[in-house]
């Protein structure tokens, strides 16, 4: 197989790439990723030199761009490449807008001139907006996007079931809850917590920390997407959850108490707008459907988590600080041979 993978460099597209060089030896991978701030060559350094795996600069909103890298032929393509976090596009939409959204269907049109065999794009339960108590989404929920991160991925959504429904893009929409894991960026939650507390710094929790998520690890949701892959059904959308909401002062708890850290370090702090009270999917579908099942708890994960960080005190260094970014230039620059091998 290969597959295109569009920013493969941030916490999910490079635990993702990882997964499939591991288990798969007749793959290759080109990974296109813009190299934004959270988009860290870092992350898949152990990867380099595998012949299976090429690394592309490039913007998916930039049609010469991708026009160029889809001439190398794919069997498939991964999308990740997202501009993700809310309170970034609170202060400023327009960067959401054109990746998100015009980015999305720039791959779209490529994927529909070259009849791209399989399309999977990697979308978010926040574009169903806040979830009632006690109830779950399931993929027939109307959108409702409440923050401008929300309404960017609920109208790049929108651009891939048109694009199945009238040109046959034979794409599918993977709708997941909040991932956790290695390499994931230090301004989201668990990252950020993690940082803080083994720093003695303060933790701020915003307004009374009740707010409830449903956290994945992300090598689940990373099989999920193999799977998808494998057996998805074109047109088809998929949630994708662990099943288990909680607090988020719930996991600033746990992580606090794993480290031994005490919980006076945490500090409310005021609530952002918009911010949706609930996310909680119902992923019966993909269960159902392709035999998928969470396998990793959230104990185990974020123990997982919390060792890794600890162990790789370096990269978590280099994101904070955005020495990362040089990592590029020093290992990149002058191959010409990562182009086009």
């Amino acid at each position: 197989m290969k597959l295109l993978v569009t920013g493969g460099a941030g916490f999910i597209g490079s635990n993702f790439i990882r997964r499939v060089l591991t288990a798969r030896r007749n793959v290759h991978i080109v990974n296109f990723d813009k190299l934004t701030y959270a988009g860290n060559p870092e992350s898949l350094s152990d990867l380099a030199s595998d012949p299976r795996y090429d690394f592309v600069r490039g913007d998916i909103s930039e049609p010469a761009a991708v026009s160029e890298v889809f001439r190398r032929g794919f069997d498939a393509l991964v999308n990740f490449a997202a501009e993700t976090h809310v309170d970034r596009s609170i202060e400023d939409a327009s960067p959401f807008l054109r990746t998100n959204v015009s980015g999305t269907q720039c791959l779209l049109e490529a994927a529909r001139a070259t009849k791209l065999p399989r399309f999977i794009h990697i979308s978010t339960d926040e574009v169903y907006g806040s979830a009632p108590a006690g109830g779950s989404f399931t993929e027939e929920t109307i959108l409702d996007p409440r923050s401008p991160y929300a309404a960017s991925k609920a109208s790049a959504d929108h651009f891939v079931t048109a694009y199945a429904n009238t040109y046959g893009v034979s794409a599918i929409i993977l709708r997941c809850t909040n991932n956790y894991g290695p390499f994931q960026f230090p301004e989201k939650l668990i990252p950020l917590m993690i940082a803080n507390a083994q720093e003695d710094k303060t933790l701020p929790i915003y307004g009374d920390g009740m707010q409830e998520r449903d956290w994945l690890f992300v090598e689940d949701y990373c099989r999920a997407i193999t799977v998808t892959l494998e057996k998805g059904k074109p047109g088809e959308i998929y949630n994708v959850s662990a099943g288990a909401p909680q607090p988020n002062l719930n996991i600033v708890k746990s992580i606090l108490k794993y480290l031994g850290k005490p919980e006076t370090l945490m500090q409310y702090v005021k609530d952002r707008p918009g911010h949706d009270r609930r996310y909680a999917l119902d992923s019966s579908k993909i269960r159902r459907e392709l035999g998928w099942q969470p396998q990793v708890s959230f104990e185990d994960g974020i123990r997982r988590t919390i060792d890794w960080y600890r162990s790789n005190s370096s990269w978590l260094e280099h994101a904070r600080s955005g020495e990362y970014r040089n990592y590029y230039d020093r290992h990149y620059t002058n191959r010409s041979e990562t182009f086009s091998r």
